[in-house]
């Protein structure tokens, strides 16, 4: 299998496109550590993947950097190393730049890059050690594009860009490459959660926020799966060489085709 045996830690994947994609590592042959705010709800996704031999869930704030490089211990304490990292995790909040609140601003930044950062930066020393290694960063099409009351959002989707670039310079020497997954409109419960907001903030139907603003630019009207997105975190996640790396790969119904 694709993943045989290899120790994935993805932050965020109770529940959502990080817990599809955990699904489909271990599909894969991958061993998982699901990584999620609440230890409960991340040991109970894992127990869906397999035994602990298998899977291992644990509480990880990626925002907080005790909480990281302890979560990270814990991993390479139970399965003896980390081979991929899939920086997940992650929230929205929408308001006009105007009316953001700094504390809100700082909160999305820090769970969004912050968590990205300190978490590859427990990973890497364990990847270095074992010469190989992947990390994928979850941007999105707002990585490439921008929209109305996402300014935070944008903002840290366009940051994942450069640290991934410069990761995937600083890694290559030891075999660690690094890219960004892009994705559309997935509808999730962080998705469901927009539609309302943004139709109150807009003076507009939810009807309309579907279709006149997350999916106007697409191909077909469609919202991109989860599937999708674990297809695109496979790939990235098992090319063989340095030729995949400091890239980011949009799959979003043509929403965005740069």
């Amino acid at each position: 299998m694709q993943l045989e045996n290899k120790v994935c830690l993805i932050t965020g994947a109770a529940r959502g496109i990080g817990f599809g994609i955990a699904q489909r590592f271990a599909a894969a042959g991958g061993r998982i550590a699901v990584a999620d705010l609440e230890a409960k709800e991340a040991a109970a996704a894992a127990a869906t993947l397999g035994d602990a031999t298998r899977a291992l869930g644990i509480a990880m704030n990626v925002a907080e950097e005790a909480a990281v490089d302890d979560g990270v211990a814990k991993v390479v304490a139970h399965f003896g190393a980390i081979d991929i990292l899939v920086s997940n995790a992650g929230i929205q909040i929408v308001h006009p730049v105007e009316e953001f609140p700094f504390a809100e601003w700082k909160r999305m930044l820090a769970i969004h890059l912050d968590g990205a950062f300190l978490t590859t930066r427990a990973c890497l020393p364990h990847m270095y050690r074992q010469g190989r290694g992947a990390i994928l960063y979850m941007g999105s099409v707002h990585s490439k594009e921008a929209s109305p009351l996402k300014a935070a959002y944008v903002t840290a989707k366009h940051g994942l860009l450069g640290l991934a670039r410069v990761v995937a310079k600083e890694g290559a020497a030891h075999g660690v490459r690094a890219n960004v997954i892009c994705p559309g409109f997935v509808k999730t419960a962080l998705v469901e959660k927009q539609i309302p907001e943004q139709a109150k903030t807009l003076g507009i139907s939810e009807q309309d926020v579907v279709k006149k603003i997350m999916l106007a630019n697409t191909v077909d009207g469609e919202f991109t799966t989860v599937e999708d997105v674990a297809e695109v975190a496979l790939t990235f996640a098992t090319f063989p060489s340095n030729a995949l790396t400091g890239q980011s790969l949009v799959v979003s119904h043509g929403w965005c085709m740069n």
